[in-house]
């Protein structure tokens, strides 16, 4: 097949679009210019300068192209000014999908995110992982990022109703090879590995191989009900901060933080935080959208995209593992296997 990937330079856009060359696919990649590209080092795609905010040029672009997978997103949990990351996510996604769609893709590929999923409750003190079914309103979008990702869902899902081919996939926590920024999963094992993570909060994440979500959006090409939503996430891989830091300690030979930063002081510092980056225009080390999020476990249920789409199931040790790996090489880490 040939396909057109947008957000080919980022993490999951990166391992897909290496996915997709492996098993014998073409892929032409959506670049902005100055796109920093070393997570498609190494495998050969035809590279197209455009943007998701120029509608005008992407029909053409995607002509000829069977798949389109719109992995594309502006993720950010502060700024000063959240109108871009609106106009990317949801302007952006609706240009995307309709050009896709006009340049006659057969299947179109929507990477949503866990965050438009609702949240676990807590049943008899266990917190119970949930799924695609579980009710789930705007209301409940809790910080910007969440919301124009809400609000492009909502988009996909009424193209989708209107006989678009749109399949929405939602990642949970991906780590692995090729996270070059990184991305704030990947930024608590570079912390690791720099010594630089002192104290850790009682939170929890799925946590999913980054190559099992590639292989998961190709799958929903494959095999996914248009106008479906599917989880990429690991059956066994609801674990805490802390479980995941001890594992990380195995791998590593490393340390694993002790300390548990109370829930309220990492509020307080999060606002202190703002407050600075209001003033000096850096952005935070510690967001407080990102604290908000971190007073739930974000557990979660991948059995339909296991179910219906056959989604691959590595072990979410080896996740860290490959990580930690690839990491160690990177100049984001001090530490050198």
């Amino acid at each position: 097949m040939k396909c057109f990937v947008t957000g080919a330079s980022g993490f999951i856009g990166g391992n897909l679009a290496r996915e997709l060359v492996a098993r014998g696919h073409s892929v032409k990649a959506l670049l902005r210019p100055g796109s920093d590209t070393r997570s498609l080092t190494g495998i050969e795609v035809e590279r197209v300068a455009g943007d998701v905010s120029d509608p005008g040029r992407l029909v053409p672009a995607m002509r000829g192209c069977d798949w389109c997978f719109h992995v594309a997103a502006s993720y950010q949990l502060w700024l000063r000014d959240y109108a871009p990351m609106y106009a990317a996510n949801v302007d952006g996604t609706r240009h995307v999908l309709e050009a896709a769609a006009a340049a006659g893709c057969a299947r179109i590929v929507y990477t949503s995110t866990v965050g438009c999923i609702g949240l676990p409750v807590e049943r008899d003190g266990k917190v119970v992982p949930t799924d695609e079914s579980t009710p789930v309103s705007e209301a409940q979008m809790s910080n910007h990022y969440k919301l124009s990702k809400w609000r492009a869902e909502e988009i996909a899902r009424a193209l989708a109703a209107k006989g678009l081919p749109i399949v929405i996939v939602n990642p949970t926590a991906p780590v692995g090879p090729f996270d070059v920024k990184p991305t704030p999963t990947g930024k608590v094992i570079v912390d690791f590995l720099n010594r630089a993570l002192p104290a850790y909060l009682d939170t929890g994440l799925n946590w999913v191989h980054v190559r099992d979500v590639a292989l998961g959006h190709i799958l929903a090409a494959e095999r996914g009900r248009i106008g479906e939503r599917y989880i990429l996430g690991h059956a066994d891989g609801n674990w805490t901060m802390k479980q995941a830091l001890d594992v990380l300690a195995e791998i590593t030979g490393l340390p694993s933080p002790k300390f548990r930063v109370p829930y309220w002081v990492a509020f307080a510092a999060a606002h202190v935080d703002e407050l600075l980056a209001c003033v000096t225009s850096k952005p935070p080390k510690a967001p407080l959208a990102g604290v908000r999020m971190a007073k739930y476990k974000m557990w979660f249920s991948p059995a339909k995209a296991i179910r219906e789409l056959g989604l691959p199931q590595t072990p979410p040790r080896q996740a860290l593992h490959d990580a930690v790996e690839w990491f160690s090489a990177q100049p984001h880490s001090d530490r050198k296997n």
